[in-house]
């Protein structure tokens, strides 16, 4: 490295969506969104939420990335954040320190943050859970990090294996995670009406005793068979 880096960098040209847009995204089934999105989008299986009974959200990226054992970018993050935001924190999957704990969690409750995401670790379980803030992370772990940076506020990151964007829609669940780029909502909503009526369609069978799909069952049909 040439230089060192600044401590913090914040980076503030970026647009929301339409409120309007994201309030259809509240509720999706994050494997609806993935459907509707050719099977992609949802980050790695292991970051998941802390509290399944608090896991239900959607709300625009803002995104943030911490070096390593530091926490400095997520208050540049929170000094950011505008009432409604998913603050999206990459932290490189760094498994040493947490990056987050509940006091930091209820202030970002207090500012109206939608929820939290990384593919670090978090600490102090149950006072997260105590704030009802939707908190997704790779697991827990007592040790605390520093705040000295460097660390970058709304740049784009790569976290659990997607890019990310300040203004992409970030949905969650219980199952987990799944990033809507931004260019991409009107289509992703259209598509997921789609999916949702087959998606229905499907259950009906089922519910009515289908062991075998039509679609399935002329696939099977090409196999070959060795007696």
């Amino acid at each position: 490295m040439l230089d060192n880096p600044p401590l913090l960098t914040i980076h503030r040209n970026f647009r929301r969506p339409d409120p309007a847009l994201v309030a259809r995204f509240l509720g999706a089934q994050t494997s609806h969104l993935v459907d509707a999105m050719d099977g992609r989008g949802a980050l790695d299986w292991r970051i998941k939420p802390l509290d399944p009974m608090a896991a239900t959200f959607a709300g625009p990226a803002l995104t943030a990335f911490a070096y390593p054992a530091d926490i400095l970018a997520l208050f540049g993050a929170l000094q950011e954040a505008q009432p409604g935001d998913v603050i999206v924190m990459a932290h490189d999957g760094f498994t040493r320190t947490a990056i987050i704990g509940d006091l930091a969690a209820g202030m970002l409750r207090n500012k109206g943050v939608a929820a939290f995401v990384t593919d670090g670790l978090a600490r102090d379980r149950a006072g997260i859970v105590a704030t009802g803030l939707p908190l997704f992370c790779r697991g827990i772990v007592p040790n605390s990090p520093a705040m000295n940076g460097p660390g970058v506020v709304g740049a784009p990151v790569t976290l659990g294996g997607v890019h990310v964007r300040s203004g992409d829609v970030i949905v969650g669940d219980a199952d987990g995670v799944v990033v809507v780029p931004q260019e991409r909502l009107a289509v992703v909503l259209d598509r997921l009406a789609l999916v949702r009526a087959a998606e229905a369609r499907t259950e009906k069978l089922v519910r009515d005793g289908a062991t075998m799909l039509d679609g399935v069952r002329r696939l099977l049909t090409q196999a070959t068979i060795i007696e």
